[in-house]
């Protein structure tokens, strides 16, 4: 009898349902949904580094793409869906009271920006996170030393801080905190009581200082002598974790209904996005997996013997099982990659947004449509001819940190930096500095695994940028100096959960077993051309000056 998983990709703008056979691994139906309030731009203040997520828009999105996903399924699919699991962007934590209830899901808080899910790339934390990086380097145990060293503002207890600290009504009102990875499937489950919830590992080992070593996770002590506001949070949270391998519970009847999927199927223990796209690339020691959207995360796994004692600095941590049962997973990435050409896009859009078609007597419909639809093609226009420049002939160095540094050495005070504009850069001349800062940014990450001890000798590349600009892809692959291989799948993520969700099922003794059949394949390869290397490697050289001179290292 057919069977099918199911996998869920929770990303920044929208979730993705992905249906997958588990006999033959083919992708049988999609589809995406936007959140609605998200959309608007509701509850965020970019201004102040301040992006929010309501609860809601994660439940009714679920319910919506179901919907929409049976209609492009076969007839009677939904009745053959034996499991399924979610990924997540991450770190998202959110407030719960002492029933397990979402804040902003009770009437009093449902507007409260602080009651609702903190985004990953709200940067609104950098004064906590730099005060527990300071407590834990002065701790006879430091508890960052699995997470690279230095806490970030993007990750769970700066968040949790931050919003305690600015909000009393929130901070009465809050029993304890739970990831979007963890929350979705104890929602599913009727467990996110405090006393039933169970989490995974990989969201508690990478952004929570999670560790078998010190029983879970760092004493109240540790928390409490940072600000009293944490008193007692951290034994609200289960001390046990469990890989994405193993079934989280029974999917509830209630949400069976809502969902048009059979009571009883088995759900998954949830992970971030990245985590479950390396899956479904087939990552293994020495493929470092880049996921490539607004930002990156680059995840790879090491073998314990290949690890040993070594505790790598300035990543996103090193968490055992966090990616594949039985490997350490390793993570980095950066703040901004596509959302840096995004930015650049909109500043050299601007007069024509504000000025130009504002002015118009076109309806509003059509102005909006006119304005996407330059939007869209503003990008492709500047790759083309990006793309005549040799490397080095726009004299530009660029960095990446537009929305601060992620890795190496987590820092969201940094910004960005051009330099070498001269009266002849026009916009395709900076638009190739900066494709070429994000690819520096890139290499920065992969020489500093190498520099720990961690193997990288090739690449392999998910979403959207790697299946949509050659420009960007060969620049990397000849920045890297190694090759990259692109997957076939546009829903990688989502595709890396359904693989959980099929073994989670009981279909597949092992995640091994699960990606010889459901894993991706490779759709193309791009290869360094040599006789760039040491135009790139001179020009790798500037970025990293310039890094040194805004960090005001420069001598």
């Amino acid at each position: 009898m057919v069977s099918y998983a199911l996998g869920l990709d929770y990303g920044s703008d929208s979730v993705r349902a992905l249906l997958v056979d588990t006999a033959t691994g083919s992708e049988v139906a999609t589809a995406t949904v936007l959140y609605p309030r998200w959309a608007k731009g509701l509850y965020c203040n970019p201004s102040a580094d301040q992006f929010r997520q309501h609860p809601l828009d994660y439940l009714e999105s679920l319910e919506t793409v179901l919907a929409d996903l049976w209609q492009a399924a076969p007839a009677g699919a939904a009745q053959h869906v034996v499991g399924i699991a979610f990924d997540t962007t991450g770190s998202t934590p959110i407030a719960i009271d002492s029933e397990g209830q979402a804040l902003a899901l009770k009437p009093e808080f449902a507007s409260n920006p602080n009651a609702m899910f903190v985004l990953w790339k709200d940067h609104t934390a950098v004064k906590e996170a730099q005060q527990i990086t300071a407590a834990a380097q002065a701790a006879s145990e430091n508890y960052l030393k699995y997470e690279g060293g230095i806490y970030s503002s993007e990750w769970f207890w700066a968040k949790a801080l931050h919003v305690l600290r600015a909000d009393p009504a929130v901070r009465d009102a809050a029993y304890s905190w739970v990831e979007h990875c963890d929350w979705m499937p104890a929602v599913l489950t009727g467990t996110t009581h405090p006393s039933k919830l169970r989490i995974g590992r990989c969201a508690a080992g990478h952004k929570m200082m999670w560790h078998e070593s010190w029983g879970g996770f760092p004493p109240n002590g540790f928390f409490k002598a940072l600000d009293p506001v944490l008193d007692g949070l951290r034994d609200t949270l289960p001390a046990q974790t469990y890989t994405s391998d193993q079934s989280v519970g029974a999917l509830t009847a209630e949400w069976a209904t809502k969902l048009g999927l059979p009571a009883g199927i088995a759900v998954g223990f949830g992970a971030f996005d990245c985590h479950m796209g390396a899956v479904a690339a087939r990552v293994k020691p020495g493929v470092l997996t880049k996921i490539m959207g607004t930002s990156t995360c680059d995840i790879t796994v090491a073998t314990y013997q290949e690890m040993a004692d070594t505790c790598a600095r300035g990543i996103c941590g090193q968490v055992d099982g966090s990616v594949l049962p039985g490997m350490v997973g390793l993570e980095a990435g950066q703040s901004a990659f596509g959302d840096l050409y995004a930015w650049f896009r909109n500043l050299i859009n601007w007069p024509l947004q504000n000025i130009a078609l504002s002015q118009t007597v076109l309806d509003d419909t059509t102005r909006q449509a006119l304005i996407k639809e330059i939007e869209d093609k503003t990008l492709i226009a500047l790759s083309d001819e990006a793309a005549k420049l040799a490397p080095g002939q726009a004299s530009i160095t660029a960095l990446d940190w537009v929305n601060g540094r992620r890795t190496p050495d987590a820092d969201q005070t940094v910004a960005m930096a051009i330099a070498g504009l001269k009266m002849g850069s026009q916009a395709p001349q900076v638009f190739r500095g900066l494709v070429e800062a994000t690819a520096f940014g890139a290499r920065a990450i992969i020489e500093r695994f190498r520099a720990e001890g961690v193997r990288v000798d090739s690449v392999v590349a998910i979403g959207g940028i790697s299946k949509k600009s050659d420009l960007v892809m060969q620049i990397c692959a000849d920045v890297w100096g190694c090759p990259i291989d692109v997957l076939e799948s546009d829903q990688s993520c989502a595709l890396g959960a359904a693989i959980f969700a099929a073994t989670a099922a009981g279909v597949y003794p092992n995640v091994a077993a699960a990606q010889e059949v459901m894993a991706s394949s490779v759709c193309k390869t791009y290869t360094p051309n040599s006789d760039t290397a040491a135009t790139y490697n001179a020009l790798y050289q500037n970025y990293l000056a310039l890094g040194a001179f805004v960090n005001g290292e420069a001598k």
